[in-house]
């Protein structure tokens, strides 16, 4: 059996090992469970779809991504439809999906899941023709989006918060026009500060933006938060963190396989946190059980 494990360097706050260390621990586990294993390290955002995609070729079974959602985002995306298994390696700061699927967040732990656990189909959203696994967002969530990937920005939780904390004062609240298939969900049309598109149900830290979402229900949970003073958005962070967020007149939730997302003006989004443009109007859907995805037996 073959593998590759794909190593980003600058994930999260820091390492505690080395990259040589990192790649004598994958190879180590990995070889344990049977594998011959490749690493790849990389130096560039499109590399980890880029290996991912050269691994599938070579007729790898298992691909790890070790680094946050964007190098998660990557490689499921290469691997989506091809039946080869992705093994998530924590290495970000918040590793919603790790989390939700509940990958240990200790990599000696993962790498043992990776190489001795059991697949487990998930779907995946897509949101204006990019794949996201975890969740996407639209209007103050890809404003942060954009400034966490601009070059030389804080990383990992505090780096959130500040450009969170950055961001949220001088955002103004957009119209948003939401339409579902007949039958699937009432519309929604409202101005909101952001509107989340969770295929799992936290960002991470265990902020949860959609409690009951579902990696394998074939569906997304649309959560549309309108705009909210800043007592309005501190009432409710106990609840984010809590897992207990309800919808309320300023908290709308639908749930449905797809959706046409429109606004006035060009739709900024990003899919796992990674940026995107799109036009006047998005399209969202789910592809029900497109990836394989490593879990404890």
């Amino acid at each position: 059996m073959k593998s590759t494990v794909v190593i980003n360097p600058i994930a999260g706050p820091g390492r505690s090992r080395t990259l040589d260390a990192c790649a004598a621990l994958a190879r180590e586990s990995l070889g344990r469970a049977g594998f011959e294993v490749d690493v790849c390290i990389t130096t560039a955002p499109e590399d980890a779809q880029r290996f991912a995609a050269a691994a599938v070729a070579a007729g790898h079974q298992v691909v790890a991504a070790w680094g946050g959602d964007g190098t998660v985002n990557g490689v499921g995306a290469a691997l989506a439809g091809t039946g080869v298994a992705m093994a998530i390696i924590p290495g970000g700061s918040g590793n919603g999906l790790a989390r939700d699927l509940g990958v240990p967040l200790d990599a000696a732990s993962a790498f043992e899941v990776a190489g001795r656990g059991t697949n487990r189909r998930i779907d995946a959203g897509e949101l204006g023709g990019s794949l996201f696994f975890n969740v996407a967002g639209i209007g103050l969530d890809a404003s942060i989006a954009d400034r966490m990937a601009a070059p030389g920005a804080r990383r990992g939780l505090l780096g959130y918060v500040i450009a969170t904390l950055s961001e949220l004062p001088g955002y103004r609240a957009r119209e948003y026009a939401i339409a579902f298939p007949a039958g699937d969900a009432e519309p929604v049309s409202s101005p909101a500060l952001f509107v989340a598109l969770a295929n799992s149900r936290q960002y991470g830290n265990g902020a949860q933006i959609a409690p009951h979402a579902l990696l394998d229900d074939g569906k997304l949970d649309i959560v549309v938060i309108k705009p909210l003073s800043l007592m309005g958005v501190a009432s409710r962070i106990p609840a984010f963190f809590k897992g207990t967020l309800t919808a309320d007149d300023k908290v709308l939730m639908r749930t449905a396989a797809a959706a046409t997302i429109s606004s006035d003006r060009a739709i900024g989004f990003h899919v796992d946190g990674e940026p995107r443009r799109g036009g006047l109007t998005v399209m969202l859907r789910t592809r029900p059980g497109v990836l394989s995805v490593r879990v404890k037996s």
